[in-house]
Parts: structure tokens; C-alpha cells; sequence
């Protein structure tokens, strides 16, 4: 019976992607909609509230920090 070894052979994809690579926002601009939505959660007027006070404290960002 063989027991599994590390194969030097393998290829840099099985390495884990870098934090910076991962975020999907590609420039446009966020819309509420996209940041609750993002979040899980309902399109309400509640959510959609929440969701413009979010981009306005804290602009295009807020929807990094909800994406991985």
C-alpha cells in the first residue's frame, strides 16, 4: 500500500488565490440593488435604505468588504 507525498510536479494552481484577485466589482458603479443583493438580503425599502446609507458612509467600498 503507498501513501500519498506532496508531488513536486503540481502546478501553482493549487495554491489558494490571493485576496486581492478575488474581489468581482469591476469598476462601475455600485447601486444599492447590487450591495443588497450581495448581502443576502431582500430588495426592501428597509434594505435598500440601508444599503444607501452604507455607500454613502462608505462609497464603492462597502461592497468589497461584503464580497469575498
Amino acid at each position: 500500500m503507498s501513501t500519498s507525498q506532496p508531488d513536486a510536479s503540481r502546478q501553482p494552481e493549487d495554491r489558494a488565490t490571493p485576496d486581492s484577485l478575488l474581489h468581482a466589482r469591476t469598476g462601475t458603479d455600485v447601486s444599492p440593488e447590487d450591495l443588497v443583493l450581495a448581502s443576502g438580503k431582500d430588495l426592501t425599502p428597509q434594505n435598500l435604505d440601508w444599503a444607501r446609507r452604507k455607500l454613502a458612509e462608505e462609497g464603492p467600498a462597502a461592497l468589497d468588504k461584503i464580497l469575498p
